[in-house]
């Protein structure tokens, strides 16, 4: 008996046969080498990059892991990259000082965000916006 498979691109064009979004992303999850210390050593830069990025428009979000417990940052963090390939979001993880520094490493998964919803709250004076 042989192993059923999907191939990425034919679920793909699934999810778009039943009108789901399909929008192509890449995650990029990365945890550190040896404990959190090089990773606060390498934060300001990484989030300078980071910055750049969500003000270019690749990033469509990001952030810190917790661990499990949900007590304690061990330095882990997720990603997610509007790329034009896994090849390019490669290359911005690779980019990434923190990366660089070897505090860091990563592995980068193309996801396909089929289903859900974001809401958007936003305050003309003072404050930030709340996004559910």
């Amino acid at each position: 008996m042989t192993a059923r498979r999907m191939p990425w691109d034919e679920l793909v064009q699934w999810s778009r046969d039943r009108n789901l979004l399909a929008k192509r992303l890449y995650l990029v999850i990365s945890e550190p080498t040896d404990g959190i210390g090089p990773v606060l050593d390498n934060l300001e830069p990484h989030v300078a990059y980071q910055t750049q990025l969500e003000n270019q428009g690749v990033m469509f979000g990001a952030g810190p892991m917790a661990d499990d417990a949900e007590e304690e940052w061990p330095g882990d963090g997720l990603f997610i990259y509007r790329a034009g390939s896994r090849d390019e979001a490669l290359k911005l993880a690779e980019a990434d000082p923190m990366h660089i520094a070897g505090a860091r490493r990563f592995v980068v998964r193309p996801w396909l965000m089929n289903e859900g919803t974001v809401s958007v709250r936003l305050f003309y004076s003072g404050g930030r916006p709340e996004i559910d």
